[in-house]
């Protein structure tokens, strides 16, 4: 990537701080491995940061690119539709910087590594 790429990561958003939290854990697992300028996390809907604050987080960053990562496994209509719309009104001040989406996370050969994994890790439940 450039040396002035952001990311943004995508999810769709809970009441729930736990869930929440994990796209911000994914985006700072990323930031530690790659090269953008920054990785940012946002949600699509009740929570914050919004995509709307993602992206000027990218641009105050000082970005002229930004990856968008949908932080969902299949092309959904959240990924393919409402994430691209909600990006292009974000962006709609914007335009000089390029932006380019991602596609989902699955399927990928590593997807069915990971699900061998926590099935290892798997608990039994009580009933």
């Amino acid at each position: 990537m450039a040396d002035k790429t952001g990311l943004l990561i995508i999810d769709h958003g809970s009441r729930r701080p736990d869930a929440n939290r994990v796209v911000r854990q994914v985006a700072e697992m990323v930031r530690e491995k790659s090269r953008f300028l920054i990785v940012q996390h946002a949600h699509m809907e009740l929570a914050e940061p919004t995509i709307q604050q993602g992206f000027e987080s990218c641009l105050a960053a000082g970005v002229d690119a930004i990856v968008v990562q949908p932080y969902f496994l299949g092309p959904g209509r959240h990924s393919t539709s409402d994430i691209p719309r909600m990006v292009r009104e974000a962006a709609r001040n914007h335009p000089r910087v390029t932006i380019r989406l991602s596609a989902p996370l699955g399927p990928h050969p590593k997807m069915g590594e990971l699900i061998l994994e926590r099935i290892g890790e798997a608990e039994i439940l009580s009933h």
